[in-house]
């Protein structure tokens, strides 16, 4: 980098260091360093430049730009050129002198240049600040700050200019006022003698060696007379301080004299100041150089002043130091500091002021004189050296302290003394067993906790330090070897010193390897003369027992094993090679684990083979037996460590078999059964192992000496029945039994097997069985001690295992073993249900085990119960304890656990097949379904163990049929979803492992692996997420690899299983089993024809019972993928269901219809199910003669009302559409077929009981369902208007009834016209195959239909009409009168559907109507009726010459209507046209339609009509005339004032439109009279026929009617015609007319009339409602 460019960097730095943000700115001040590091001149040049160019800058930035320079030149001041460095001091002196005002931080950086350049320049520097001390003037305080600093950075520089700079300050030190000026001062004379003390150390080194300290002592002298005696007395704590800091140092630079003359008064001045100040560091540091400067001259006066000292310093030693200020510390350090100058001087005075207040029980007092005591050993040894056997007595009573701090520090102490060679003085062995009972304290006794600057909580615990200092003193002082070895080995044995073992045996062994190299003789053990010390077997047998805890005491099992294999040649000499290569491998194996991870067990048993392979090695029977009564006498010691005294039987009962004294053996086991503690459960367990392990070599001797015991005068005494509350209590009775219980379990376990066998029933068992059960006077007393209960278990466990263990097992004959099992059972069910408590259960189970496993074999009762009484011990109990909660507690019931998986496995192996699987599982299904979840998990995790036991040891000698396989995984599979994680992982083992299994028995061999079965494993993750999403996607792929696998003969079962868990309690698993069932549907559903009824069967029955509101949807969807493949089978079996349908099958019904295409096939099904079947049946309930009652058929009511069901579901509405006109056409013949159908008695009770909550809510009766279901079809096909339109007029309603039915179907027909008729063409190619319908009821509602709908346009706009009109052509002779009554209505309604087509087809219908008028001999029949109603609304229509050939038939036809006008007939027109409940305007209607009818034929008669007809027209019209009167509304008159006008008489016409006007009363008298008149008067020929005709009417059966005809013959009788000459006779003779009147008057009284010649009979009617009106 060129130098410009370096500047101009170092402008942009320097400008950029105004930032208003600190961190820039220290970022812009480390990049100036970095930058003064490569270039430091051009740097600082930079900055020299920049600060004076910028002379107005702010003196923070100056200060950081000035510090930033000092950075530099820390570093890089060597550097610099003469020139450079002048420019910079000459600026840093001008920064540092600009302001008098104190500005600390921009005067502390400029003086920091000035030092720092100082240290390279140093006269040009001092010569810079002597310019600035003017004589007579105060000196600027950053100068003073900067020459003091100097001082020390720079001593031999400074110290020749002192003279010049003192002679300079020392005149202005009393014009100094301010006590900031004041303490630059002090500081500045601090600085200065420290720096001249400096130069006068090291004159060796120091520019000029002739320099003497009297060069300064007159001007230090000075100073030191105005600040001791004017500034020391200020009120000012600050400046007293700084006074008494610059003190200490100057006081060394006084002259001898001087200085012995002012200690009088200095020393006290300074003592003083420790009652003004808090913080005495200064105080104290200045005191010590005081003190030494004193000693230095040999001052006689410190000795006048020693106890005022010895008070101060001991006070301020005695300060708690608890403190986290680091100043305490060091005050603490000064102090000490002083003690030592002063032991130096004056040790016995200092001795006799410290020792007695050792004996004080003051903490602070001992603890502070214990620190100056150990503190003057160390720095004052040379003058301690005579003074140790005070010091030492002078420890007696602070060694008796129990106070932590004083224990802290009397082994500070000790550890002094232990350097300095006082413990080899008389005394010292009290000083190491201090030392070693410290080691000994149990860590949790220490109260005292850490500070929180403490980083190891247990640095400054008593125990720690004294572990510590034993160690160091071992190890590190040498002249301390002899001392302790071989006194630290009677520290072993003792009980109290068991805590220090770690550390004890740490020290022995360097010890040890110290003698060693030092030689053999130095290193053998002398025990003559060391009576004290423990013998060898004492150490052996106490080494080797405490290492079977190996981790306690800060592992203590390895210290204790590499001494005991460092002293081997002071135990045995023939043990040192075994040892040297055995301890190791011991050692090794504790390195491999940790307290936890350590077996216990197996830890021990390598022990005792050390210990047996010890014994063998030694082979000296009286050493063996020495080392057993050693062990024995060493029992009582581990009374507290129960486990250290368990093995140390098992050391015992190990020695006693290696040892071949057969008296010694038996002598030392009757001790230990006469002296055992039975109350202590570990001891009795010790003393049983200790018999077993005895028995291996001693069997017969063992026993012996057992049953001697039981003999003995000691424990009959015992047991005796007088004496049961005496000697013992009956609880160590039992505790005795126990232990016996016991000794013979292990001894039956330890003993060679080729010799048990033979005592294990004869000696062992017997005396078992006889302990634990007592008879008290001949009676069999039970037990209730749980610990005797518990050693029974035992110890039947072990002699069970012993049994199976042996050679010679499958021959043993096990005669007890179902007395045993028993025992054993009723053990286990005597366990509370809910807790585990006790060991007996996992005891219990685990004897179980290997007595299920002896001869002779159990029965399947037997195994049954032990099956059921264990898993219910088990699986009932409260969820396992977290480790937290116990680790002792989770420990029992994991190792229960296992004792059931092992009895389990074991039972399992006795039958090895599918039906021996199937019945351990059967056991476990109750608990795989229990609703609690802990039960669940243990239940799964049993059944994991069992299928993976089954599949490892899986032999199959030939290919047999895995037939329970769909069972169990229907059992496990659903588990897969279970709420515990643990139950789902197991119940995929479960899976996995059955289909292992199944590829087992199918011939694969066992190490073969199924890439599908194996996918289950990685599915295991997705099961442990709780996400429902994820796990029953997991359920669905464990699902498809479940169908892949599974056999097809397995499948059935395994879904009728799975059909089980749809009501399981635990709703996941439920959820589950549906995700499987659908799975396997879909997967492999096709192979399932045969069995869909009863999975549909079956199906149904579980949703009723299944309370899961997800059961329903998922059984829709099986449902559904079922149709998919067996669509007809599936329909089917849904049909089967009763009726009424519940609310399931309902929505399985709906479940078919969820896609369009099987919508659309089910349909299809339903509707050919529907026409197969008859709709009804015919029975007679009662009487033979009574009507048979029709009822409905079942198949066709079920397919209707699965038709609702489908098509209530929105996704049917393209099926539906697709299939409209079907369905359409076969549901309105359902609705006509079923009019008036019952249903079944069995559903008449039922609908009449009421239905069930469970049961749809539709109504069964056949007409309504079917009804209800043809509404459906309309309203999910898009036809919503029309069943609006029908719900509006009530045709629903109508259908639904015989008597409406027909006007239903008439108005339904209306709305489809007007509503749907784009969908009425293929409707009606579906009704044209109806016609030939075997039942009545179908035709007459489809001509219905098919009739109402030429009442529309419609039929013209789809081009309908002609098939219409062909379809009903077709039944115009149907054998039905209603088919043919509609027929004629149909063609007539094509007057108001299409009256512009009646033309084209005139002929047609006027055909028709005149068949209908000769539709039967009835007049009055519907059919006839119906046809002169067409005739009304269609001869005005037709044309006329149409009319001509039938215009005389009609009259003729018409006129017995007039004739027979009755109320009844009017109604059945009404009928006809309005419906039922018309109101009278509608017969009105009927009368007029036939009143047009004669006015439009009338129109026709003059034109066409010869007149020799006339005679039959008027004697049509006749019945008008004698009706006027009688019926309301007066449709006669109507007809009358209609045709007046075409009779070519005007008179007759405007007389009829006079009195016949509509709305206007008629007045029949004047009516009558005017008519006749006329008629006589025009039509003189008509009055013969019309005279006969009206005879006819004298015996109607209306009295108006009757009335009315004479009335009207008797005004034609007295009028001459006026043309009677030239008109025909049409009359009777005159002489016939009275008999005409008196036939008048006879039916004017309702008498017989004459008869009239070839008329019909009138019908009988309703008589008129007044015989007087009108006339």
């Amino acid at each position: 980098m060129t130098e410009s460019s370096m500047k101009k960097l170092a402008s942009t730095l320097l400008d950029a260091i105004t930032d208003k943000d600190p961190l820039v700115q220290e970022q812009v001040c480390s990049a100036l360093c970095s930058l003064g590091e490569a270039r430091p001149v051009e740097t600082l040049r930079a900055c020299e430049e920049y600060l004076r160019q910028h002379d107005k800058l702010a003196h923070p930035y100056r200060a950081a730009v000035l510090r930033a320079m000092e950075r530099v030149l820390s570093s890089r001041a060597s550097e610099l050129d003469k020139d450079t460095a002048s420019t910079i001091i000459l600026l840093a002196s001008s920064e540092m002198t600009k302001t008098k005002d104190l500005v600390w931080d921009w005067q502390q950086a400029a003086s920091g240049v000035l030092v720092a350049v100082g240290r390279q320049f140093i006269s040009k520097v001092m010569e810079e600040l002597l310019r600035r001390l003017h004589p007579g003037t105060l000196p600027h305080c950053a100068v003073l700050h900067t020459l003091a600093s100097l001082s020390v950075a720079n001593a031999f520089g400074v110290v020749p200019f002192l003279p010049s700079v003192l002679s300079s300050l020392l005149p202005v030190l009393g014009v100094a006022k301010q006590d900031t000026v004041r303490v630059a001062f002090c500081s500045a004379l601090q600085r200065f003698s420290e720096g001249a003390l400096e130069y006068l150390a090291n004159l060796d080194r120091a520019p000029d060696p002739t320099v003497r300290k009297d060069a300064f002592a007159t001007d230090i002298f000075s100073a030191y007379d105005v600040l001791f005696h004017q500034w020391l007395q200020s009120r000012e704590a600050k400046l007293r301080l700084a006074v008494v800091e610059a003190l200490g140092p100057m006081s060394h630079l006084l002259p001898s004299e001087r200085l012995e003359e002012q200690l009088p008064k200095l020393l006290p001045g300074i003592l003083a100041l420790y009652k003004k100040h808090a913080e005495t560091f200064y105080l104290s540091k200045s005191l010590g150089q005081i003190l030494e400067a004193a000693v230095s001259v040999g001052s006689r006066t410190l000795e006048t002043q020693l106890d005022a000292l010895l008070a101060a310093l001991h006070s301020q030693i005695c300060v708690p130091v608890e403190s986290s200020s680091p100043l305490v510390m060091s005050n603490q350090k000064e102090v000490l500091r002083c003690f030592t100058v002063l032991a130096c001087s004056s040790p016995d005075r200092l001795l006799a002021f410290l020792l007695p207040r050792l004996d004080t029980s003051n903490e602070r007092t001992r603890v502070g004189t214990l620190q100056v005591v150990r503190h003057v050993i160390n720095s004052a040894a040379a003058q301690m050296e005579d003074k140790k056997p005070f010091i030492l007595s002078s420890m007696r009573l602070p060694l008796l302290d129990t106070n932590s701090k004083v224990k802290r520090a009397v082994v500070q102490v000790i550890s002094a003394m232990a350097h300095h060679g006082y413990l080899e003085q008389p005394g010292g062995e009290a000083m190491i067993e201090y030392i070693v009972q410290q080691c000994a304290l149990p860590p949790e006794q220490e109260p005292e906790k850490p500070g929180p600057g403490s980083k190891d909580p247990k640095a400054d615990s008593v125990r720690a330090i004294s572990v510590r200092t034993l160690y160091l003193v071992s190890t590190t002082v040498d002249r301390m070897s002899h001392v302790l070895w071989p006194y630290l080995l009677q520290f072993l044995t003792p009980v109290r010193f068991t805590g220090a073992l770690t550390p004890l045996c740490r020290s022995l062994v360097h010890l040890a390897q110290k003698r060693q190299e030092a030689g053999a003789d130095a290193f053998l053990i002398q025990y003559d003369a060391h009576a004290s010390l423990p013998s060898p077997y004492a150490v052996t047998g106490r080494l080797l027992v405490v290492s079977s805890s190996p981790y306690l005491g800060d592992g203590r099992g390895a210290a204790a094993l590499r001494l005991l294999s460092v002293l081997h040649p002071n135990i045995h000499p023939l043990l040192g090679q075994h040892w040297e290569t055995t301890v190791p491998l011991l050692l090794g194996y504790l390195d491999e684990h940790t307290e936890e991870t350590l077996p216990q067990e197996e830890w021990e048993e390598k022990l005792l083979m050390f210990l047996r392979d010890t014994l063998a090695i030694i082979s000296d029977n009286a050493w063996i037996c020495q080392l057993s009564l050693e062990l024995c006498r060493q029992l009582p010691c581990y009374d507290e460590a129960p486990q250290e005294k368990n093995f140390l039987y098992k050391c015992i009962g190990t020695t006693l078999g290696a040892a071949s004294s057969k008296e010694v053996v038996r002598k030392h086991l009757q001790e230990l059964l006469e002296t055992a503690r039975y109350q202590e459960e570990a001891e009795r367990e010790g003393l049983a192992c200790c018999f077993g392990i005895c028995a291996i070599s001693h069997l017969e001797d063992t026993l012996a000496q057992l049953e001697d015991f039981v003999r003995s005068e000691v424990f009959r005494k015992s047991i005796g029945i007088l004496n049961i509350f005496k000697d013992r209590s009956e609880n160590e009775v039992e505790k005795v039994k126990s232990a016996l219980i016991l000794c013979y379990g292990h001894v039956a376990a330890r003993a060679p097997r080729e010799l048990v066998l033979a005592k294990v029933e004869s000696d062992i068992l017997r005396n078992i069985c006889q302990h634990f059960s007592t008879k008290v006077l001949g009676i069999k007393v039970e037990t209730k001690d749980p610990a005797l209960k518990l050693c029974l278990v035992q110890s039947v466990c072990m002699v069970s295992r012993a049994i199976c263990s042996s050679t010679q097992a499958g021959s043993f004959h096990f005669t007890r073993k179902a007395e045993l099992v028993a025992q054993m059972m009723e053990f286990i069910r005597a366990e509370p249900p809910d807790s585990l408590r006790t060991p007996i259960r996992k005891k219990a189970m685990l004897t179980c085990t290997y007595l299920v496993s002896v001869e002779p074999a159990l029965d399947e009762q037997a195994r049954a119960d032990v099956i059921h009484g264990c898993l219910h011990s088990i699986m009932a109990l409260l969820p396992e304890p977290k480790e937290e909660d116990g680790g002792c507690q989770k420990s029992l019931y994991l190792e229960t656990l296992h004792a059931l998986e092992d009895l389990l496995t074991s039972l399992l192996q006795r039958n090895m097949t599918p039906q021996g699987l199937q019945i351990m599982i059967e056991h476990l299904s109750p608990w795989i379904k229990s609703p609690r979840g802990h039960e669940r998990a243990r239940a799964l995790g049993l059944s994991a163990l069992l299928l993976r036991y089954f599949l490892e040891h899986l032999r199959v000698s030939a290919l047999v049929p895995f037939h329970n396989l769909g069972l169990l995984i229907g059992l496990f599979s659903p588990r897969c979803a279970d709420l515990w994680p643990a139950t789902r992982q197991e119940a995929v083992d479960c899976v996995y492992s059955l289909l292992y299994l199944q590829l087992g028995y199918e011939g694969f061999s066992r190490d073969y692996r199924d890439d599908v079965a194996e996918r289950l494993l990685s599915l295991k993750d997705g099961l442990v997420h709780p996400d429902p999403a994820i796990l029953f996607h997991t359920c669905h792929s464990v699902g498809q690899i479940i169908a892949k696998r599974l056999p097809p003969d397995q499948l059935i079962s395994l879904l009728l299983t799975m059909f089980e868990a749809l009501g399981d309690p635990e709703k996941n698993c439920s959820r589950a089993a549906t995700v499987m069932i659908n799975c396997l549907l879909q997967e492999r559903g096709g192979v399932l024809q045969e069995k869909v009824p009863e999975i549909v069967s079956v199906l149904r029955s579980k949703l009723q019972e299944a309370q899961g509101e997800h059961v329903l949807p998922a059984a829709q969807h099986s449902v559904y993928l079922l149709a998919t493949q067996h669509c007809a089978a599936v329909v089917s079996s849904l049909l089967g269901s009763p009726l009424p349908l519940d609310s399931h099958t309902c929505m399985l019904w709906r479940a078919l219809a969820v896609e369009p295409r099987l919508a659309a096939q089910v349909l299809g099904l339903l509707l050919e199910k529907m026409s197969r079947d008859v709709p009804f049946k015919e029975s007679r309930a009662f009487l033979l003669g009574r009507t048979p009652d029709r009822v409905a058929t079942l198949l066709p009511l079920s397919a209707t009302c699965a038709l609702f069901e489908v098509m209530s579901t929105p996704a049917a509405g393209p099926a539906v559409l697709e299939l409209y006109p079907q369905l359409f056409v076969v549901l309105l013949l359902r609705v006509s077929c079923t009019v008036g159908v019952q249903l079944p008695r069995n559903l008449q009770a039922q609908e009449r009981r009421g239905a069930s909550p469970a049961l749809a809510t539709r109504n069964l009766e056949p007409c309504s369902s079917a009804v209800d279901t043809l509404r459906s079809m309309l309203l999910r096909s898009g036809s919503e208007d029309v069943v609006q339109r029908m719900d509006l007029e009530g045709g629903w309603e109508l259908l639904r009834t015989s008597a409406g039915h027909e006007e239903g179907a008439t108005r339904l027909a209306r709305a489809m016209a007007e509503h749907a008729g784009p969908r009425l063409p293929l409707v009606l190619k579906t009704l044209a195959c109806t016609h030939s319908s075997a039942y009545e009821n179908q035709r007459v509602t489809t001509t219905a239909f098919l009739a109402e709908l030429l009442n529309s346009n419609v039929a013209n706009d789809l081009m309908l009409l002609d098939s219409l009109l062909e379809s009903l052509a077709a039944r115009q002779k149907d054998t039905c009168a209603s088919v043919r009554r509609l027929v004629l209505r149909g063609l007539a309604n094509l007057a108001s559907g299409c009256p512009d087509k009646v033309r084209t087809h005139g002929p047609q219908l006027l055909t028709a109507m005149i068949g209908g008028l000769d539709d039967g001999d009835n007049p009055h029949s519907p059919v006839a009726l119906e046809a002169m109603l067409g005739l009304a609304r269609l001869v005005h229509l037709v044309e006329s010459w149409d009319l001509r050939s039938g215009l005389l038939h009609v009259a003729i036809r018409i006129r017995p209507f007039f004739d027979s006008v009755t109320v009844e007939s009017a109604d059945l027109q009404g009928c006809c046209f309005a419906g039922p409940g018309s109101p009278h305007p509608r017969r009105w209607s009927s009368g007029r339609h036939l009143s047009a009818s004669l006015g439009t034929l009338t129109r026709s008669a003059t034109e066409t009509v010869r007149t020799s007809s006339w005679t039959r027209w008027w004697a049509g019209w006749r019945p008008c005339c004698c009706t006027c009167r009688t019926l309301r509304p007066p449709w006669p008159a109507f007809a009358l004032r209609m045709c007046g006008p075409n009779l070519a008489c005007e008179e007759l016409s405007a007389a009829f439109q006079k009195h016949l006007q509509e709305g206007r009363a008629l007045h029949f008298g004047e009516f009558l009279n005017t008519t006749c008149k006329h008629l006589m008067h025009h039509f003189p020929d008509l009055l013969g026929r019309l005279l006969t005709t009206c005879l006819f009417y004298f015996k109607s059966s209306w009295e108006n009617v009757r009335a009315a005809a004479p009335l009207f013959t008797g005004k034609h009788h007295p009028l001459p015609h006026p043309h009677a000459a030239r008109q025909p006779r049409l009359m009777p003779p005159l002489h016939r007319v009275p008999g005409a009147a008196l036939g008048a008057q006879a039916a004017a009284a309702g008498g017989p009339g004459p008869a009239h010649c070839g008329a019909p009979d009138p019908a009988e009617g309703p008589g008129p409602r007044g015989a007087d009106e009108g006339c």
